[in-house]
């Protein structure tokens, strides 16, 4: 048996052979992600002697290539990942069977430090979460980032490292991947209803793999595609924040976006989708990746004003200004429903939380990691009402004033926000032949091909078959997920005839803290837990059959990105692996 990782030391740790392990950077990263984030401290934990980049050491030419000593060569050890200084910018260095590596040091999704990530062969992957990157390229292999990392050259003379890079390469930390362009002869079009990241990763990779023809992005919204895991996150923030392209790019990619346009009908055998202003469009092939939407309450009173969903920007905005200063409730435990008690809780007058199962985020984190979140918003003055349900909604003048539970106890009500789960946005597919399920989720295959010629369908909208529940069909709602689904779905369209490899990740964020999750542990029947809950330092495993399924921790980067990467290789980890686990020096996890 090979061993996936090294235990952790103070010093730079050494990976074993590559191709045989994962090497592993250690340090906890957690507390520190939105000061990074928001451009803060630069970790420098293995970073190289300052003294080697000074002037001396770093030449310039003409058109600002700057060449700097880094390191010498037997300072890094095989599998290492080392943050050195090249004229005071941060770049990776990485040693992987002896070659040395040298790309940006910082993820573009969020700013991971990446010399924290998991590197397994030629593949790194962020520590925070998941997204993983070529060392040899910097191409970008898995999502959620949509954006490469910059690559340098590197250079060993004398026993001594030198990395070579234009100062503008430098200076940012992404780099966007070469495109085809439009071309007014090639009369082919692509047409991808809904405005969300499956319908833009789609689009671009489109692009990327050299389609030259007609790219149409249809949404109902105003927007742009736009990161919609911020909207409960960080409310605070404009539309245009959390934009994840900006329009002049699309219209630089050559993809048209039509917004406020929403399709009612597709003619399947004329390969036409009619719209709700009377238009309607040819194509050639089809991407449906119409989303889901929240589900609506189903009480008394739930049609007064100030009774909300967390759909878009403007939601989010409206929500913030409705409760700053008054009692707010929160219908539902969800990842919405907690992310938003957290953002108001120091600027609402009062919450409160109402929920029919014992612990919030119950569903999909179980009742020891939805206990933890539980008791972080109880230290805020969120209060919660457990095991019970919304029955009515009473207003004042046509606004919401009052929520009554089942059992007959009234809470003040001057905003109420619903997070109840959400339904596919399939409607307009009914009376059609595609395949759906009971839910109005499309049916794809691993393809993402519906039943249909030509249609393709992505992201919240779809069930499709979850390698980690055996092949079973299965709706994910995670942005990573939808990202995966829509590169896919583009390279199909082009009869590129592959298929999804993927592991889902997501991540809820409370405080400054987040818990991670990879993996699907639907119908886990046994959790094995590592460190402590009551510390909120721990990584929870979730076995099913006696294997693990999934991982979610809090403070323990990067162990779910470690577990990812094993679980995405096709590897095992068994109920007995996990339980020798020690979070506090990394284990050797066995490879079966």
């Amino acid at each position: 048996m090979g061993m996936l990782c090294n235990s952790g030391r103070a010093s730079p740790s050494r990976g074993l052979a590559a191709g045989r392990a994962l090497a592993v950077r250690r340090g906890g990263v957690t507390s520190a992600e939105e000061k990074l984030t928001d451009g803060g401290g630069f970790p420098t934990r293995g970073t190289a002697d300052p003294s080697l980049c000074s002037p001396a050491a770093t030449g310039m030419d003409g058109d600002d290539t700057i060449t700097a000593e880094v390191c010498k060569e037997a300072d890094i050890g095989d599998g290492e990942l080392w943050d050195v200084m090249v004229a005071g910018y941060p770049v990776l260095l990485v040693r992987n069977k002896k070659e040395f590596s040298a790309l940006g040091s910082k993820c573009p999704h969020y700013g991971a430090p990446l010399s924290k990530g998991v590197l397994k062969g030629e593949r790194l992957r962020c520590p925070w979460h998941g997204a993983c990157f070529n060392i040899k390229t910097g191409d970008i292999e898995e999502y959620p980032s949509l954006d490469c990392l910059p690559c340098f050259k590197v250079t060993v003379e004398d026993g001594k490292v030198f990395v070579t890079a234009k100062k503008k390469d430098l200076e940012s930390s992404l780099r966007v991947k070469d495109t085809s362009k439009r071309c007014l002869l090639n009369r082919e079009t692509m047409l991808l209803l809904g405005g969300g990241v499956a319908s833009l990763v789609c689009a671009e990779t489109l692009r990327q793999e050299g389609f030259t023809g007609r790219i149409i992005m249809v949404t109902k919204e105003k927007h742009v595609p736009y990161d919609k895991s911020k909207l409960s996150k960080a409310m605070n923030l404009k539309a245009e924040d959390v934009y994840l392209r900006k329009p002049e790019f699309l219209d630089a990619h050559g993809i048209e976006l039509w917004t406020e346009k929403e399709a009612v009908s597709v003619d399947f055998q004329k390969q036409k989708v009619c719209f709700m202003d009377g238009s309607s469009q040819k194509y050639h092939q089809l991407l449906i990746a119409t989303g889901s939407h929240s589900s609506f309450l189903k009480v008394p009173g739930a049609d007064l004003q100030n009774v909300c969903v967390l759909q878009t920007p403007e939601d989010s905005s409206k929500i913030l200004e409705l409760a700053t200063g008054k009692n707010l409730v929160i219908v539902g435990a969800s990842f919405i429903g907690m992310e938003v008690a957290a953002f108001l809780s120091d600027k609402a007058g009062a919450i409160s939380v109402v929920e029919k199962k014992e612990f919030p985020l119950q569903n999909a984190l179980g009742p020891q990691v939805g206990g933890v979140a539980m008791k972080m918003l109880q230290n805020k003055g969120v209060k919660f009402y457990m095991k019970t349900e919304l029955s009515e909604l009473k207003g004042t003048d046509g606004k919401v004033a009052e929520a009554v539970l089942a059992s007959g106890e009234k809470l003040p009500a001057d905003v109420v926000v619903v997070g109840i789960g959400v339904f596919p946005n399939s409607a307009f597919l009914k009376g059609t032949s595609i395949a759906r399920d009971d839910s109005g989720a499309i049916l794809v295959d691993l393809r993402m091909q519906t039943n249909i010629p030509n249609v393709f369908a992505a992201g919240d909208v779809v069930s499709f078959p979850v390698a980690l529940l055996n092949g079973d069909w299965s709706s994910i709602h995670h942005q990573q997920v939808a990202e995966a689904h829509g590169h896919i779905a583009a390279l199909n369209m082009l009869k590129k005839e592959k298929e999804l490899h993927t592991v889902p990740f997501f991540w809820t964020t409370m405080f400054g803290k987040s818990i991670r999750y990879a993996g699907c542990g639907k119908g886990y029947t046994n959790t094995i837990v590592k460190g402590s809950l009551e510390q909120q330092k721990f990584l929870i495993f979730y076995i099913r059959d006696g294997f693990v399924t999934a991982a979610a921790s809090l403070n323990c980067d990067p162990m779910v990105s470690l577990i990812a990467e094993v679980l995405y290789l096709g590897k095992q980890i068994s109920k007995e692996e996990a339980e020798a686990c020690d979070i506090c020096n990394i284990p050797s996890l066995a490879e079966t």
